[in-house]
């Protein structure tokens, strides 16, 4: 899987709250290596400004809105996050940037790969001319 896309999280609909799931190669189009999640951003601030070489991301809305942007070096596409049952799959290569958060939003993400600084690409220039080689 190669695109960005909305990946619909199961969910089980009851009278005394909803629970939903995710689980790996199912739900979440990979194997979770790594789970964090973004909360208390200020508002204007902006999130990410970065690109993984190796690492794929599926990016939910727990609670609250906001709005994830995606580069893939020639086009831009906005996706707006605020249903928990809603994933974002971002793929490896492609420059992200979360913003507009609306207030006590908590952001979920699932990570194919543990933390390794040197999968991130924080230059947009450098990121622009990695992409343009694939």
């Amino acid at each position: 899987m190669t695109e960005p896309r909305i990946i619909k999280i199961p969910r089980s609909l009851d009278d005394r709250g909803n629970l939903s799931f995710a689980e790996p190669f199912e739900t979440i189009p990979f194997q979770i290596a790594r789970i964090y999640w973004i909360y208390d951003v200020p508002g204007g601030e902006v999130r990410g400004g970065h690109a993984f070489r190796s690492t794929e991301e599926v990016i939910v809305a727990l609670s609250g809105s906001f709005d994830v942007v995606l580069h893939d070096g020639r086009d831009e596409s906005t996706y707006s996050l605020n249903r928990s049952y809603h994933g974002l799959f971002v793929p490896k290569m492609m420059w992200r940037m979360l913003k507009n958060f609306s207030t006590n939003s908590l952001a979920l993400i699932f990570a194919s790969t543990a933390y390794h600084e040197s999968d991130y690409i924080r230059d947009f220039t450098d990121f622009s001319h990695q992409r343009a080689v694939l």
